[in-house]
C-alpha cells in the first residue's frame, strides 16, 4: 500500500523557497496538474511520493510523464494476474 502525503508535505519536499500557497495547491489538485493525480480523502487531497507537477499546456508533458512512470506497478499487476490465473494469453 502506498504512503499518502498531504499537499503541504509535498510542497515542503519539492520547494525550498517561494513555496506555493495552499490555495494554489488545492487549485492544482482540482485541475489535475499532478501526475499521478491527487486523490481526495475526506476533506484533504493526498498525493503519492514521487508525484510531479505538470502543466497541461507544456509541450514536454509526455516526456515528463514517461520519466515519472515506473514499470514496477505494471509488472506487479501482470504477475498478480498470472498467479491468479486471470491473465489472457495466446495459449
Amino acid at each position: 500500500m502506498a504512503k499518502w502525503m498531504t499537499l503541504e508535505e509535498w510542497r515542503d519536499d519539492n520547494y525550498t523557497d517561494k513555496k506555493p500557497s495552499i490555495q494554489t495547491l488545492w487549485r492544482w489538485a482540482r485541475n489535475g496538474n499532478f501526475y499521478p493525480p491527487a486523490e481526495k480523502h475526506g476533506k484533504q487531497y493526498r498525493l503519492t511520493p514521487g508525484t510531479i507537477y505538470i502543466n497541461p499546456k507544456d509541450f514536454n508533458l509526455g516526456r515528463k510523464i514517461k520519466e515519472a512512470q515506473s514499470p514496477n506497478p505494471a509488472r506487479l499487476a501482470f504477475m498478480e494476474k498470472v498467479i491468479n490465473g486471470t491473465a489472457k494469453g495466446g495459449l
